[in-house]
């Protein structure tokens, strides 16, 4: 859990590089409760562009991202009322 209390996933997409990442967010997310937090781990530097596209288009929310040792940490919050054939 998080500090909101919400439950935390991760998702370990390191090494892949795009399409991947995204095609296996849009898989993780479809299996997690609304309000649930996914960390995407990823080392593909196109990783946080691409997901905040997939977030805007599926209307989940990207709450940050942050790059450390070549990693890219993005958080996105599942939205309830997500249309699953976007991004």
């Amino acid at each position: 859990m998080n500090e909101s209390g919400a439950d935390v996933v991760e998702l370990d997409c390191r090494g892949l590089d795009c399409p991947q990442p995204v095609v296996l967010t849009r898989q993780a997310i479809a299996d997690l409760r609304p309000g649930t937090e996914l960390v995407v781990i990823a080392t593909d530097p196109l990783a946080e562009m691409d997901l905040a596209v997939f977030c805007q288009r599926t209307g989940h929310e990207m709450i940050g991202a942050e790059t450390r040792d070549g990693e890219i940490r993005i958080r996105i919050r599942v939205k309830p009322g997500r249309r699953p054939d976007a991004g």
